[in-house]
This record gives structure tokens, C-alpha cells and sequence, in this order.
């Protein structure tokens, strides 16, 4: 799930509201800049796919599962919209484990990766005069989703004193009669952090009160490895009802297999009105859902990934995480206000003071791209101004190689005190 909204003149790398390009694109546009005569190699610390590193590796399992549903001959046709019957029963019965209820599989719809479920909770809840409130830093491609649906978007900030939690009083602040769902990324993309239960607990309760939906985006589930372990917000989906949103994309290290789901919690059952039920099966008999070989493999690969793989994985995680937050301290220019936790991109502050000719974000990561080959995405493309998003999920040798010449990048363009 690594597209999202942003504008950029690559001319003057000034951001324009108005137009619209992915984070895939602004990191082509970051591409172009490197210098190609320049004799160092490309490091890329802006992409959130763990496949490009040699630290990540899908189990054999899992590619042995869709080999044998492929070579069964008995899944090439047609999948049921919603999704295929035995996938839709593993993903309740895997969801289900941390929940004090249970899911079944009339709760769970398959869609092509988590994009797709983002646009599809955008579009069932949208109408006529529909707002949504959106974290800010977030992940663009709901702004993207709203704008193509006429929904208004409206932010509330992530506070970075305080591990990146919800600011609670903005969302009261925002919401009103037309606000359809405040949206809540945890394990989060771009910053790192992870809820705790009891910040879960008063972001439900909240979302309660102004009379909205929760969209719980957990693309990372499960990819926590500090302190706090992963809750899923549909542990409280008899306060409020929820939205999860998901896939095997990151934990089971397939970002390209497209495989999502769009699932309801909510055991209090405001989903299950037949006229709700409808509107979501009809709006799914216009998708065409990930390949059905894959979606058939999906009961197989979540009973037989051992869990030590997913140990090896947050082994991984937290290990680059520290190698990241540690070359950072050596880097005046930039600061880390909250050591990361879970997913596998963190937010850094850019402290411009510090730096003689560089403008803004953007400009220091089109400069930096030019004349060291590291690319990091601008905090702009994600709703920060003046920050830096950094993925560390990325070799280790590859990480501390970037942070040194962004370190030498520093010490090139210092303002002299």
C-alpha cells in the first residue's frame, strides 16, 4: 500500500495543492534526480516494499501454497465478488484470535490489497455533504479516495510528544452531523507508533460520541516491536462499530500479490442492516478482486507461516529501526521525537535553521537525491511540512551507508554559526 496523493514542480520543488501525484510518482520524479555520471549507488529509503532488501523473504510456505492452488487447475475461473468462501472463513478465524467475539465470514470481503479496501470504506460510507477525518501525517491515498468520491476531508494531528496519539479534542473539534468516519492507522504509516489498549479504548469511546464509524487501516498488524503490543480497534467494536482494513501485503512480505480485506466488526450489528449489507454487495459486484489461485491459498498460508518467521521479521524490524534512530543522533539537521515501535517508516523533523540553501523538505530530498543517491520521501507527501519520512526497512548495510551521507549531506550545506 505504498501510493498516495502529492504535487510537486520539479522545476523548483515548490508543492501545489492542486495537482495530484502518488508517492510513487514524487519518488520517480526523486529517481530522475540522481545523478547518473555519479559513481555512488542508489540507496532508497522511500519505499515501504520489504521485497527490494535481501532481509525479507516470503516464506516457502506461502509461495508453495498458491503453487499448489495454481497447479490444481481448479482455481482459474471466476472468484464470488465478495471474495472466495474458504479465504473469507480464514481471514474471520485468523482476525478472530484477538477479538472478544467472533467473525465469520459474512464480515469479511477480499479486495486487491489495501488500496482497494481503503477506496471501498471511502465509497460505502460517501454522500451528499460527507466529511471524514483524516490523520495528519497519514497515508495520502485516502485524501485521493475522497476527493475522487466528493467526501470533504478534514485533519486532526497526531501529537509526536506524545508517541504520535490521536489529538482526541481536535477529533471533537472537527466532527459534526455529516462526519461518516474518523480514520485510525495503527501500526502507523509514516510515524511508527503503536496504540496502546487504553488509547484505542478513548479513541472508540470518542468516535462513539460524535456519532461516527471507526476506519481502522492495520495494513501492519502485528508488525509491532517496542514496548506496546498490536490491539486491533475491533476489540472495540461494541463501542463503536469498525472498519478493518488489512492485508497479507507486509507480515507475510507479498506487497505485490494484492490480497486485502474490508472486514466489519461490529457484533452490535449496524452493519448487518439488509439495506447496508446490499449496498456493500453491490458495490463489490463491480470489483474484480485479487487473482483467485492466490485467495484459494489464503486457509494454507495462514495455518502453516511458523511463527518464528514472524519473529525473524520483528527481529528485523527493531534491528534497523535502532540502526535508523542511532545514525539520526549524529545528524544535527534532523530529529527524532518518538523512537519507533511498529510498521517500518518513522518521521524525522527537519531542522532548516541549520542549513544554509535548502528550502524546504522537498527541496533537501531532491538535493540530497542529486548528489548523494539517497532517496527519502518529503514529509509534504504525507502532510508534513518540513519533516522526513524514512522507511528503515531496508538492509542494514544499505542504512547505515544512507544515514552517513545525509550526515555528509548535512555537513555540505551547514550554515557556519
Amino acid at each position: 500500500m505504498e501510493s498516495g496523493v502529492m504535487s510537486v514542480n520539479n522545476n523548483n520543488y515548490e508543492s501545489k495543492a492542486t495537482s495530484t501525484i502518488t508517492i510513487k510518482g514524487i519518488l520517480s520524479l526523486l529517481m530522475e534526480n540522481i545523478d547518473e555520471n555519479g559513481s555512488k549507488r542508489v540507496i532508497s529509503l522511500g519505499m515501504g516494499d520489504p521485497t527490494l532488501t535481501t532481509l525479507f523473504h516470503t516464506p516457502k510456505v506461502v509461495e508453495d501454497a498458491v503453487a499448489h492452488t495454481l497447479q490444481s487447475h481448479k482455481f482459474n475461473g471466476y472468484a464470488p465478488t465478495a471474495g472466495l468462501l474458504q479465504a473469507r472463513i480464514a481471514i474471520a478465524e485468523y482476525l478472530s484470535r484477538d477479538l472478544p467475539y467472533q467473525l465469520s465470514s459474512d464480515d469479511v470481503f477480499i479486495t486487491c490489497g489495501c488500496t482497494q479496501a481503503i477506496d471501498v470504506s471511502v465509497t460505502l460510507l460517501a454522500r451528499p455533504g460527507a466529511n471524514i477525518l483524516l490523520p495528519r501525517p497519514g497515508f495520502p491515498i485516502y485524501e485521493l479516495s475522497a476527493a475522487f468520491r466528493g467526501v470533504e476531508v478534514r485533519h486532526y494531528d497526531l501529537l509526536p510528544e506524545k508517541g504520535w496519539e490521536v489529538d482526541l479534542d481536535a477529533v471533537e473539534a472537527l466532527a459534526d452531523q455529516n462526519t461518516v468516519a474518523l480514520v485510525v492507522i495503527n501500526p502507523g504509516n509514516p510515524c511508527g507508533n503503536v496504540y496502546s489498549y487504553h488509547h484505542l479504548e478513548k479513541i472508540a469511546e470518542t468516535a462513539k460520541r460524535v456519532g461516527t464509524v471507526v476506519i481502522s487501516d492495520e495494513v501492519y498488524g502485528h508488525l509491532a516491536f517496542g514496548g506496546k503490543p498490536f490491539v486491533p480497534m475491533g476489540v472495540f467494536g461494541s463501542v463503536v462499530p469498525v472498519l478493518t482494513l488489512g492485508s497479507l501485503s507486509k507480515r507475510w512480505i507479498v506487497p505485490g500479490w494484492r490480497l486485502g480485506w474490508f472486514v466489519t466488526n461490529d457484533p452490535s450489528g449496524t452493519f448487518r442492516n439488509p439495506k447496508v449489507v446490499e449496498r456493500i454487495k453491490k458495490y463489490f459486484n463491480l470489483l474484480g478482486g485479487p487473482a483467485t489461485f492466490i485467495q484459494a491459498a489464503v486457509p494454507q498460508i495462514i495455518a502453516h507461516t511458523e511463527e518464528v518467521f514472524f519473529k525473524k521479521t520483528i527481529d528485523n524490524l527493531r534491528h534497523t529501526a535502532d540502526i535508523c534512530c542511532r545514525e539520526i543522533e549524529d545528524i544535527p539537521c534532523i530529529f527524532c521525537p518518538y523512537k519507533p515501535e511498529g510498521s517500518m517508516a518513522m518521521m524525522v523533523k527537519l531542522n532548516l535553521s541549520l542549513l544554509k540553501d535548502i528550502s524546504n523538505d522537498i527541496d533537501f530530498c531532491f538535493k540530497l537525491a542529486k548528489e548523494e543517491s539517497v532517496i527519502i520521501l518529503p514529509g509534504t507527501a504525507v502532510g508534513l511540512n518540513d519533516w522526513l519520512r524514512i522507511t528503515f526497512a531496508a538492509d542494514p548495510s544499505a542504512l547505515g551507508e544512507g544515514m552517513k551521507r545525509v550526515k555528509s549531506f548535512y555537513q555540505r550545506h551547514a550554515r557556519k554559526l
